[in-house]
């Protein structure tokens, strides 16, 4: 998804649950499959971050033969529903995408680590925009705002109008930010643009905030552009629970509410679990939390460095978070590795 560079200050940060304990390596320190453990390729930085670090510890811990299917939230849940994808590392759970909801329904996939409990979703604009001295809309506040100010945020291709970044098409928060468009009465006045792909829609935010220019945003943490960056997120209603629902139940909503504080958990195929019972312990075990994930994402931006590297980094530097997470000789095999 993003880009930029986060604080690195970690005093505190770090809070994990008690871990149940791990099942011992197999003895013949060999793979439970027959065949390589294929993990979702999510396309945005967090879950390809944590993505790395799962596939690097089920290969050099547990002596797996590990790949990726890429593409999108939707396309891939779907995939490890049929069991074409095992393990995806980031499902967002107070905003789950309906096609998890209903694989989970019918038993196909299992929940397992919360890959960290603290992510946050709304809409954004740049700090410079609405605060100081010579902020030029200092009086824009919440979304409700917003009609307002769709000349402030003209859309070069229809004028009459603001623009939106939504999400790209295929996430679960286009679907959502769509409604809410409707719900707030912005469609008359917004367009609703979908960046082809998540770069994209951080490289717009990115080039907008540069120049100094004005951009109303959808965007989520943890993220490296929001630590780099200043911007400020617009008041929504309070989340109600039901609210949300019935939102996401309407074709054409007339009340919406904010994203819910989100806790992104780890998801699995049903049948990969229980034939995998190592592997799926580890998963089980895998938390962190969304400073941590920033941080690295920050990291990432700062140095050009590739999730893959960002993850050997994060390995080698942080044995105390995920030594918790493997028995002794998974991570002794795994720090020999590095």
């Amino acid at each position: 998804m993003p880009s930029a560079s986060y604080p690195y200050a970690l005093a505190g940060a770090l809070l994990f649950a008690s871990l149940a304990p791990l099942p011992a390596v197999a003895a013949d320190d060999t793979c439970e499959l027959d065949r390589p453990v294929m993990f979702a390729g999510l396309d945005y930085q967090s879950a390809a971050f944590h993505t790395e670090i799962a596939k690097f510890i089920t290969k050099n811990g547990y002596g797996c033969a590990v790949d990726d299917l890429p593409g999108s939230v939707i396309p891939l849940i779907n995939g490890v529903a049929r069991g074409d994808v095992d393990v995806i590392m980031e499902i967002w759970t107070a905003n789950p995408a309906q096609a998890w909801v209903d694989a989970e329904a019918r038993g196909e996939v299992v929940p397992l680590g919360t890959t960290y409990p603290d992510a946050q979703e709304g809409w954004f604009v740049p700090s410079y925009l609405v605060d100081g001295d010579e902020a030029p809309i200092p009086t824009l506040k919440r979304v409700e705002d917003l009609p307002d100010y769709a000349d402030t945020f003209q859309d070069p291709e229809e004028p009459s109008k603001g623009r939106f970044y939504n999400c790209p098409a295929g996430w679960q928060c286009e679907v959502v930010n769509s409604k809410k468009l409707i719900a707030y009465g912005l469609s008359d006045s917004y367009t609703n643009f979908r960046p082809g792909t998540g770069t994209a829609l951080a490289a717009a935010v990115e080039a907008a905030y540069l120049r100094k220019k004005p951009i109303l945003f959808y965007y989520w943490t943890p993220t490296a552009l929001m630590g780099e960056y200043a911007f400020e997120k617009l008041e929504e209603p309070e989340f109600n629970q039901k609210i949300w629902d019935d939102m996401l139940a309407s074709d054409d909503p007339d009340t919406a509410t904010a994203y819910p504080v989100s806790k992104v958990i780890i998801g699995a195929n049903k049948a990969f679990s229980e034939e995998a019972p190592n592997l799926t312990a580890f998963l089980t075990a895998y938390t962190t939390t969304s400073q941590l994930t920033s941080e690295a994402l920050a990291g990432m931006e700062k140095n050009g460095t590739s999730a893959a590297e960002a993850a050997k980094t994060f390995l080698k530097n942080r044995e105390d978070v995920w030594g918790k997470w493997v028995p002794e000789p998974v991570a002794e095999k795994v720090k020999a590795a590095l």
